[in-house]
């Protein structure tokens, strides 16, 4: 993708579900979910270790089937490994109302899924970090409006 077409992207979206959320401060997951609250984004964590606890001001989720129908989620943010891609992309396809970018970070390609993604009209970003573009396509200081 484009540096435009990842701006707009990070533009449109307002709820992000955060895939491998984890409750340590050290892990990236951690930072990067902080990172997006406070650039404004709602940010609904998903861990299944975690579910029912409460991070960022919203419930752990401990699947995306467990996001409740009324909140729209427009993207999903992975922490996981490539293999748990596909399983991912099935319950987000099932699942969540209007999913419309599946987002991966760095190292979380899988090609298979991404297609299958792309298939259902959904954008996806590959292998990198909002955390990482938000500062560097942005001026300082962004917060989604």
């Amino acid at each position: 993708m484009t540096d435009s077409e990842i701006k707009a992207a990070l533009r449109q979206t307002r709820v992000i579900a955060l895939v491998g959320y984890s409750a340590n401060p050290a892990r990236p997951s951690h930072r990067v979910a902080a990172f997006l609250h406070r650039c404004g984004y709602r940010v609904i964590p998903v861990n299944p270790g975690l579910a029912g606890q409460v991070a960022l001001g919203e419930e752990i989720r401990a699947s995306l089937a467990d996001i409740p129908a009324e909140i729209t989620v427009d993207m999903v943010d992975v922490f996981r490994r490539p293999e748990a891609l596909p399983q991912l992309v099935d319950e987000a396809l099932a699942h969540l109302r209007a999913p419309w970018l599946l987002w991966t970070q760095l190292g979380v390609v899988h090609a298979a899924a991404a297609e299958r993604v792309r298939a259902a009209g959904l954008v996806v970003i590959e292998n990198r970090c909002p955390a990482i573009e938000i500062p560097r396509l942005f001026e300082p200081g962004f917060r989604v409006s």
